[in-house]
């Protein structure tokens, strides 16, 4: 034991060094998806599963819990009689740590290493399969995925349903029957939306494409006027845009051009930057990379708003297109005025790839995804069905068929990985933005307003100081009530996106 050291001290320290070891992890994630060669793969496979042997061993240990045990003891001594937000703060990050020991100490160290294997060999024989549209190639993958999934829903056997037991990293408490009931409205609003287009005038888009490095070019523009600095940011290009943190001022960000889609990388550029900026926000004091849980991001639902407020309720502005549309016209866009740039961002057409989606389809893309996961984990759907009933469904809910597996079943990284329960987060990332939104004009102003006056440092501070400190002190829909005043619903969404329908047919009548 360290001289003179306290408990929570030598709690502090092992955490600290645990996030050490996990950073690594990101680090060697962040090369196979930007740098590494596909010849790496199974040794970075054999790499990450070494290091989430020794994670899981630590994270689960006699010694760790022994740490946890004898810093609440310490905790209850020092904080007997005694109220105030550093006292709940250090009881909440205690009751998250114990309940993330019992998870681990649930599952066999065999279990972890064969994770760990399947997710580094699942994504490169996804990348295969996508860039030859093969399914086929694929399937074996994803086959083991599930089952390796279904067996860690067992070996940690919660009062859950599977699907809910994988889904709560993602979002903490949240339940099947909660998420369709948030779901219910967009199920049958959405799908009616998407039919009145079709006898509506709505904006076309324009054909025309931008060389890559034009595209690039704009996106770092964009990056300078949010703010970024160049000294804890990094961009790079990889198959599948994301956000990544490797350290406390190491935080990446990747795009990718697409081909004939000249908004795309701009797009996910705002949207990955988003990402980045909620990260940046999270609480200095008990930051994740100093180990506690507080410092941690409250949810990928919250995540994703943040992501999706930059996006949406900046770059798909109005106000944003008036103050940009001449940049883009200057980089060779066939632009005439800022309506042009404005409809091109906002086209409102549903297609077949999700993360190239208006505001209006996304969420049905979503909506198969997460029915989908629910038949793989619990309905008995085989894996080499799946290709079939993505087509159908997709056919049924947003009228459009896949030419093939490439821009159908494979187009999304995450089930490579496992990640089941993850992809809901995005649509209620976008029903969390709305009410937040509307806080936010409630408290500073329409956003809209500050997106015209070119003035962004307000809406971020308002995020600074009401969204990105809450860490993990609160469940998603916590944070939408301290925040917002009322229950989250989807309700404040769906009068957004009506609303910009509207401007947006009378902008094209």
């Amino acid at each position: 034991m360290a001289a003179g050291k306290t408990a929570w001290d030598r709690l502090g320290a092992h955490l600290q060094e645990t996030q050490v070891m996990d950073s690594i992890t990101r680090t060697l994630y962040w090369d196979q998806n930007t740098r590494m060669p596909s010849g790496g793969a199974a040794w970075r496979g054999e790499q990450l599963a070494l290091l989430a042997r020794q994670l899981h061993a630590r994270q689960s240990s006699e010694r760790y819990a022994e740490l946890i045990a004898e810093a609440r003891q310490e905790w209850r001594i020092r904080c007997q009689g005694v109220d105030g937000p550093d006292v709940s703060g250090q009881a909440r990050n205690l009751d998250l740590l114990e309940q993330d020991l019992r998870r681990q100490q649930a599952l066999d160290p065999d279990l972890v290493s064969a994770l760990a294997t399947a997710k580094s060999q699942g994504y490169d024989l996804w990348q295969q399969a996508r860039s030859a549209s093969d399914f086929p190639l694929f399937a074996p993958a994803l086959r083991r995925m599930v089952g390796l999934r279904q067996e860690q829903a067992r070996q940690l056997a919660e009062p859950r349903s599977c699907w809910e037991t994988l889904a709560q990293p993602f979002e903490p408490d949240l339940t099947l029957q909660r998420l369709q009931e948030l779901f219910a409205p967009l199920r049958s609003r959405l799908p009616a939306l998407l039919e009145q287009l079709k006898g509506s005038p709505r904006p076309t888009s324009l054909s025309w494409d931008l060389p890559s490095s034009t595209q690039q070019q704009l996106c770092d523009q964009l990056l300078i006027d949010w703010g970024r600095d160049k000294a804890i940011t990094c961009v790079a290009a990889s198959p599948h845009p994301f956000s990544i943190t490797l350290g406390p001022r190491d935080f990446r960000i990747t795009t990718r051009v697409v081909a004939g889609q000249p908004l795309s990388c701009f797009l996910a550029t705002a949207h990955e930057w988003g990402h980045s900026l909620y990260e940046q926000g999270l609480p200095t004091s008990s930051h994740q990379w100093f180990a506690w849980p507080l410092g941690q991001a409250t949810s990928m639902a919250v995540h994703e708003s943040q992501s999706l407020f930059w996006e949406n309720r900046v770059a798909r502005s109005q106000p944003f297109s008036e103050l940009w549309w001449e940049r883009f016209a200057a980089a060779g866009a066939p632009l005439t005025s800022s309506a042009d740039l404005w409809k091109a961002m906002n086209p409102m057409a549903p297609g077949c790839n999700r993360v190239e989606a208006d505001e209006l389809s996304y969420g049905l893309h979503i909506l198969v995804r997460t029915d989908l996961e629910l038949a793989l984990l619990e309905g008995g759907l085989p894996v080499e069905d799946l290709p079939g009933e993505w087509n159908r469904r997709y056919q049924e809910l947003l009228g459009v068929t896949p030419a093939d597996d490439a821009q159908g079943c494979l187009q999304d990284v995450h089930w490579s990985e496992g990640l089941f329960g993850y992809f809901p987060s995005y649509l209620l990332g976008h029903l969390i933005s709305a009410q937040l939104s509307e806080a936010m004009q409630t408290a500073i102003g329409s956003p809209e307003e500050h997106v015209r006056r070119g003035d962004l440092s307000v809406m971020l501070g308002w995020l600074r100081e009401n969204v990105h400190p809450i860490g993990r002190a609160l469940n998603a829909e916590q944070l939408v009530e301290q925040v917002s005043g009322r229950s989250l619903s989807s309700a404040p969404f769906l009068n957004y996106l009506e609303a910009k329908l509207e401007r947006l047919f009378s902008a094209s009548a």
